[in-house]
């Protein structure tokens, strides 16, 4: 059955999805959800001090997902387009993984973030590679 122009495609199966805590240069931690084919799906928008608090945030982030509130805006580089999703208290807690050409292709993998959250479950030990 062909999908409408522009509808967002049914969330991805969450087999095989990664939840990877990267350290930065500068002494921080950021999660970053990664897809079965090795794509980063999402990253985290904010820094955490630790491992632990990292994963807390993902952790956070899954079970709030009611609560957040998102859009697509202007990369601050220019040239492209990137969403976002804040907490309650509007803090960003998720973005795009990276910088999209058109603004569709933004809100589609921005749809598709936000239907695959409900499917994530943090304490399954296959997302965190643990097994």
């Amino acid at each position: 059955m062909e999908q409408p122009r522009g509808a967002a495609r049914p969330a991805a199966v969450t087999a095989g999805m990664r939840c990877l805590i990267d350290f930065s240069t500068e002494g921080a931690y950021g999660w970053r959800l990664v897809a079965p084919n090795g794509r980063s799906v999402a990253v985290s928008a904010d820094s955490h001090d630790s491992h632990t608090q990292c994963r807390a945030a993902f952790t956070r982030l899954c079970a709030s997902r009611g609560e957040l509130v998102g859009g697509i805006q202007h990369s601050s580089e220019g040239g492209g387009w990137i969403w976002l999703l804040w907490d309650a208290a509007s803090r960003p807690v998720a973005a795009a993984a990276r910088t999209y050409e058109r603004h569709a292709t933004c809100r589609s993998a921005y749809d598709r973030f936000r239907a695959l959250l409900p499917q994530l479950d943090p304490a399954r030990p296959e997302l965190w590679g643990d097994t």
